[in-house]
């Protein structure tokens, strides 16, 4: 009410209640609302209507995965000893009792999460709606389902337990299938806007009321909010997964979170690639967009499976291994999770000259650009090519998928270029090969000339391989680009990227196998994937892209001397005592045996050889910054060596 009230200070018209009735898009990008009272002419809409979220989005075709969960809470009446106390409590998260705790007047208010076969879903509303009429009503309490939480509070707050229970509140919220909410503009239609999922309610309610006013008026967001993007979701967030989802996250909001998280329920989607049945039982699989996609491989002797740690755990040897496979040998990888998009038609040059900050590839030939906000801010990073003159296909990375193609979608509708834009992301399948006798195992496979004079860096061809249509893109690189979407700039050895339809996907892959068993061919995934890019000194997206205001703090790379335990990313520096910067991504370098990492530190901190600490599980590690690359691209090290020979 306190901001409903602010908000008619400075002219907004509130109606209630209005109940919305129909949506209809008109033709020049605005809306009309259709509510009991008339029709609302708007530019754009905002659906912020929390377990309503779902019948709001069905109004116009989408299927929002949000699911409403019974959350119980416990009020007490006054507790003395809380009464008698100065100043409000802390707020106490207890994460091995999965519990909250604060100070309501002079009592408490103790709000539990309960285990997954505990908890309620009221997935009745996601099938049949929710029932018309309902608004401030409650579910009934079960203080069953959270008596051994209430056990425990009263171990961790001893006066709990003589606490006389006033109110027990059970009520819905609304989670989404990763616990975060869904904040911007949604894919596939015009100025339908989303602010919904939110388990917490009020609290979220100025902060992301500013961030979505600032990107409605300016055009672009004032900062990245992509991990709460609405189109982080595709049509394959089902019913099942969305239900699957809520049980095993729910309890996930009060529990410790490791590094490399995986989480399973619902998994499998309807997104798996045409080698996942090759691949499931060899590999550990990681979650990207729906997709699964093999982090590492099992070898004979292993201890398999998912072992979550904040320590090297028993993925760190198998890493190592594919590693040097792709230093020294051959590697295959399934890439199938990169957003895939056909962009063709009369203005399809002109949209993408528009769109881009670089200049377009010829006919048969790729590069890498950035698409830019209207501020000059970078939105994404893509990779290009240009397939048949007028045909592009663009390749983004598997999280940023109906981000970009949103971003496209509108520039194209709103400049009213003449263009067809076709997501095939679930059409074509990729597969990286990478290493030095990349070349060698294709040329078995091919009569196209694989050669470097014959298939130069960065041209794409379609080409016959073991008779079955792929287009190739060849990869290799020598500098040092953002490490976006791409496994040449990744592992910086020699290498193809091939699109190939799925249903050809496992046959492709299995001609490769045998056709590299000479030359020791074998997977690897994305663990020694990104182990391979930092010690080549490649950024990575959305985390070393950001330049500090004023040049005030520089992106660094550093050396951290650890035991068995390695940076991720988001730890905090130190220099004399004091917090000086952050990292922004590290992993440990097989190459080089030591941990590397990227971090932020001021300018006078940034120079080679400084000496700083990086914080890892509560202990202070040296770290010295570095110059970078610690392990040259295997193509600078092909020019230095016959440089040398010369």
């Amino acid at each position: 009410m306190a901001l409903a009230a602010g908000a008619r200070m400075y002219g907004a018209q509130i109606y209630n209640p209005a109940p919305v009735t129909g949506l209809k898009p008109t033709s020049d990008g605005k809306w009309d609302v259709q509510t009991p009272h008339g029709t609302i002419r708007a530019n754009c809409i905002v659906n912020t209507a929390g377990f309503w979220a779902r019948e709001v989005g069905k109004m116009i075709g989408f299927e929002h995965p949000t699911i409403p969960v019974h959350h119980q809470y416990v009020v007490t009446a006054t507790v003395p000893e809380v009464k008698a106390l100065k100043k409000e409590l802390a707020v106490i998260r207890d994460l091995e009792g999965s519990y909250y705790m604060r100070q309501e007047r002079d009592g408490l208010l103790f709000g539990p999460y309960e285990k997954m076969e505990k908890m309620v879903l009221q997935d009745s509303w996601v099938r049949d709606g929710v029932p018309p009429g309902f608004g401030k009503e409650l579910f009934e309490s079960d203080l069953d389902r959270i008596m051994e939480h209430i056990e425990m509070a009263m171990e961790m707050v001893p006066v709990l337990k003589k606490a006389d229970i006033i109110n027990v509140v059970s009520g819905p919220i609304t989670y989404t299938p990763d616990l975060l909410p869904m904040v911007g503009p949604h894919q596939g239609i015009r100025n339908y806007w989303t602010a919904i999922g939110f388990g917490y309610g009020v609290i979220h309610a100025g902060g992301i009321g500013k961030f979505l006013s600032d990107w409605i008026i300016n055009r672009e967001p004032p900062y990245d909010l992509i991990e709460c993007d609405p189109s982080r979701y595709g049509k394959w967030t089902d019913v099942p997964f969305i239900c699957a989802k809520a049980r095993e996250s729910y309890g996930f909001n009060n529990v410790v979170g490791y590094p490399k998280e995986e989480r399973f329920a619902g998994r499998p989607t309807s997104r798996t690639s045409g080698v996942y049945k090759l691949l499931k039982d060899k590999c550990s699989m990681g979650f990207h967009a729906g997709w699964e996609q093999p982090h590492w491989f099992y070898k004979p002797g292993d201890d398999t499976g998912y072992k979550p740690s904040f320590r090297r755990t028993n993925w760190f040897s198998s890493v190592g291994g594919e590693c040097r496979l792709v230093m020294e040998k051959v590697g295959v990888i399934d890439l199938t999770p990169f957003g895939k998009f056909i962009v063709k038609g009369k203005d399809s040059l002109k949209l993408l000259d528009h769109l881009f900050a670089n200049n377009m590839p010829k006919v048969g030939q790729t590069n890498i650009s950035h698409m830019l906000t209207p501020a000059g801010r970078v939105f994404a990073e893509v990779t290009l090519t240009h397939m048949t003159p007028g045909e592009f296909l663009l390749i983004t990375g598997s999280g940023s998928e109906l981000h970009d193609l949103r971003w496209i979608e509108t520039e194209a509708a709103e400049g009213r270029y003449d263009v067809d834009i076709n997501n095939v992301t679930d059409k074509i399948g990729v597969l990286g090969i990478a290493g030095p006798n990349s070349r060698k195992v294709l040329q078995k496979l091919t009569d196209e000339d694989m050669s470097d004079a014959g298939f130069k860096f960065l041209h794409c061809k379609n080409i016959q391989l073991a008779g079955i249509p792929v287009r190739a893109i060849r990869i290799s690189y020598t500098g040092t680009l953002m490490c976006f979407n791409c496994v040449y700039m990744c592992v910086g050895e020699l290498g193809w990227e091939l699109y190939i339809e799925q249903k050809n996907m496992a046959a492709v892959y299995q001609a490769m196998m045998e056709a590299g068993k000479d030359e020791g061919i074998d997977n690897f995934g994305t663990y020694a994937m990104a182990s391979l890019r930092l010690e080549k000194g490649f950024r990575g997206w959305g985390a070393e892209e950001i330049k500090g205001k004023g040049l005030k703090r520089k992106l660094s790379y550093l050396s951290v001397r650890t035991d068995d335990v390695d940076p991720e990313g988001n730890e905090t520096i130190w220099h004399n005592g004091k917090v000086v910067g952050n990292t922004t991504s590290g992993a440990y370098s097989y190459s080089s045996q030591q941990s590397l990492v990227f971090g932020y530190l001021p300018l006078e901190l940034s120079s080679v050889g400084q000496q700083v600490e990086v914080e890892l599980l509560d202990k202070k590690y040296p770290a010295t910054v570095i110059q970078e690359p610690l392990v040259l691209t295997e193509p600078t090290r092909t020019r230095l060596a016959k440089k040398a020979k010369a």
